[in-house]
């Protein structure tokens, strides 16, 4: 009964992450992805690294994938899609080596395994990344491998078998996956060094183990080093010019969003099952180290980003820390499963509430409005918009989800970027949110783009702006626009902001 309980969990998970995959727009970030995606290999090492902090190697996944599977919106998601439920089992696999190392028997062990799938399928995160034309859902994929392999490199360690195996390669390539595919991999990565040292690195390992262990991590430094290149440049631009803010008052909200679901009852929950979990793991003789693993893979990175968004430069917390989810619900996991009797109703009765709360999450996201409505905005122009209109965005990387939804719906609208297409190098101005692509003009600089000859003849000009307050304080733009026209109509939602300007008869 519990295994089929189980496999409905599943096709539950495959079907919240399939659900409203190709309906909702790309939103600004997303933008970004497909751009790259949709430019050549020159491009995406030459150029992205002279605006991007991220590395290039995300965006090239994302190319040879889109060759393969069309760059439709649906085709750039499918990479996203396909690591989302890659995951699941993942996970479940993870969870089963790490029974092996607390040498649970074969009934709690199952039970943890199955307790791990349903929390894999339901973690709204987890859900909510898959959607994503980011690198999140990869970097989740990645987590849970190594997991896997972190687990079963330490049953192989205990065992006294040599550490060079398919098992440690495989954690090396993941390690400089894992570096590569975000300028915060380093976080995850060292993370995951610590916690094979906590489940691997034993007394009595011989020489060759040694070798072995600091040449392949000597290795995996030495691919890295231009990663570090591209964000030693980028990173002082970032962090002079970020937009970003660090309020504390939101931690304890961004903490369960990434863990579990942002609500009294399932903080209750998990801290009933992690409790369970660590008292679990201190019952055998060696459970310090799976417990010292999990804490690491789950915790060091969070605490690090809190530190760096603290003392140099916030940073997207609760996107970027979403791969933490895996860990915390292999903890969980054992949680649920680790009292016999009618004990077991304590982690059973916690694992369920927390369920709950996730699948009322999960239908609500699903349900709720894209972050930013792309769509309404192009149906919006394309009802108003006449002959010989033309259609600007400032900042530039305004046009990046515009053009992507205009060509999603086949509206034909051209979008003309304010000074220059992303990215926006070298012309002149500053970069209010820290990104070499995108910048911001002086009035002289908006009057001469004003009064320019296209602009100039073009019966109404529409603006789109994202986020005003940010590129264009004191409306300075909408102001030079406003010379000799008459505003027409106007549309704001979220951070997106449409005003027409209409050319006055002369």
């Amino acid at each position: 009964m519990i295994v089929g309980l189980a496999l409905l969990a599943v096709i539950a998970g495959i079907a919240l992450r399939t659900w409203h995959i190709g309906t909702k727009p790309m939103w600004l970030d997303e933008g970004y992805s497909a751009y790259a995606a949709s430019k050549g290999f020159d491009f995406l090492w030459q150029v992205v690294p002279r605006y991007e902090t991220h590395p290039p190697f995300y965006y090239s996944m994302l190319r040879c994938w889109s060759l393969l599977f069309g760059d439709s919106l649906v085709g750039l998601r499918s990479l996203g899609w396909a690591c989302g439920i890659a995951t699941i089992p993942v996970a479940g696999l993870a969870t089963r080596e790490a029974t092996r190392l607390l040498r649970l028997d074969e009934a709690r062990s199952g039970l943890a395994i199955v307790f791990a799938l349903v929390l894999a399928a339901f973690l709204p995160m987890l859900v909510d990344m898959t959607h994503q034309v980011r690198p999140y859902p990869v970097m989740i994929l990645v987590m849970a491998l190594q997991c896997l392999m972190i687990f079963r490199l330490g049953l192989r360690t205990r065992a006294g078998q040599p550490l060079r195996s398919g098992e440690y390669a495989a954690y090396l390539v993941l390690l400089a996956l894992m570096l590569w595919l975000h300028n915060l991999g380093v976080l995850f990565a060292g993370a995951m060094g610590l916690a094979f040292l906590f489940v691997c690195a034993r007394p009595g390992w011989d020489r060759r183990n040694w070798i072995a262990f600091i040449g392949g991590h000597f290795l995996v430094l030495l691919l890295w080093l231009p990663a570090i290149a591209i964000l030693a440049d980028q990173a002082p631009t970032w962090i002079k010019a970020t937009w970003l803010r660090f309020p504390p008052n939101n931690l304890a909200y961004w903490i369960e969003a990434i863990y579990i679901v942002p609500v009294a009852p399932s903080v209750v929950a998990a801290l009933a099952l992690t409790a369970l979990a660590i008292a679990a793991m201190l019952r055998h003789s060696e459970g310090w180290r799976l417990l010292g693993a999990l804490l690491s893979l789950a915790l060091l990175p969070l605490a690090a980003s809190l530190l760096i968004s603290a003392l140099i430069s916030p940073v997207f917390i609760v996107r970027i820390m979403t791969p933490l989810g895996v860990p915390a619900l292999i903890l969980f996991a054992i949680g649920a499963a680790s009292l016999r009797g009618q004990g077991k109703w304590l982690g059973w009765g916690a694992l369920i509430l927390l369920l709950g709360q996730m699948a009322a999450v999960d239908i609500n996201t699903r349900r709720a409005l894209p972050p930013e409505q792309w769509y309404q905005v192009v149906n919006w122009l394309k009802a108003r918009m006449g002959p010989g209109d033309m259609v600007l965005t400032y900042p530039n990387e305004g046009s990046l989800p515009f053009d992507r939804a205009v060509k999603d719906l086949d509206a034909g609208i051209p979008s003309n970027p304010i000074p220059v297409a992303v990215p926006a190098i070298n012309v002149g101005g500053w970069y209010p949110t820290g990104s070499r692509g995108v910048v911001s003009l002086p009035r002289e600089r908006l009057r001469a783009i004003s009064d320019g000859p296209a602009i100039s003849r073009a019966p109404t000009v529409w603006l789109i702006r994202m986020g005003p307050w940010t590129y264009d304080k004191g409306d300075v733009f909408a102001e030079e626009l406003g010379r000799g026209r008459t505003k027409v109509d106007h549309l704001s939602s979220g951070v997106i902001d449409v005003t027409g300007f209409r050319r006055s008869p002369r």
